[in-house]
């Protein structure tokens, strides 16, 4: 049976996960990449080099990201978070947020290190300052059958 989750399991899915899938419009047109992130309980902090991905959200800061756990077809869940993208630009913030990314990927490249034309970091680091959480979970106990949704 598919149901809601709750906010809190779906923020608790969120901060289990990894990877998730990132969403804005790009050209008038949906765009999901999957990305690494951290998640704070507040933002969801990705680093990214320049991209579709970062003149997308830069056009439109409008973003989600979504992230699932998936056992088998009928025990999974699924949750997404809705927000904004704000680029980190304050020094402080960007260490901060490179620190809380690599605690929870200590093998990521170093790409920080990586220097552009005018000798700064061609590193993107940015967050999705969440606005709302929503969720859903399939936990059919017996399998195959005819999917409902409870409020």
């Amino acid at each position: 049976m598919i149901s809601r989750m709750t906010e809190a399991e779906a923020r608790t899915l969120l901060t289990a996960g990894r990877v998730g899938r990132l969403g804005c419009v790009y050209k008038d047109g949906p765009y999901v990449i999957p990305v690494n992130y951290a998640f704070d309980g507040d933002s969801i902090f990705v680093h990214s080099l320049p991209g579709r991905k970062l003149e997308a959200l830069r056009a439109n800061p409008r973003a989600c990201l979504q992230v699932d756990e998936i056992d088998n077809p009928y025990h999974w869940q699924s949750a997404i978070a809705y927000g904004v993208f704000e680029e980190l630009t304050d020094s402080n913030e960007r260490a901060a947020a490179s620190r809380l990314l690599l605690a929870r990927f200590p093998n990521l490249t170093p790409v920080e290190s990586v220097p552009v034309h005018d000798g700064q970091s061609s590193v993107s680091i940015f967050r999705i300052q969440i606005q709302e959480i929503t969720g859903v979970a399939e936990k059919s106990p017996s399998g195959p059958g005819t999917p409902s949704i409870t409020a």
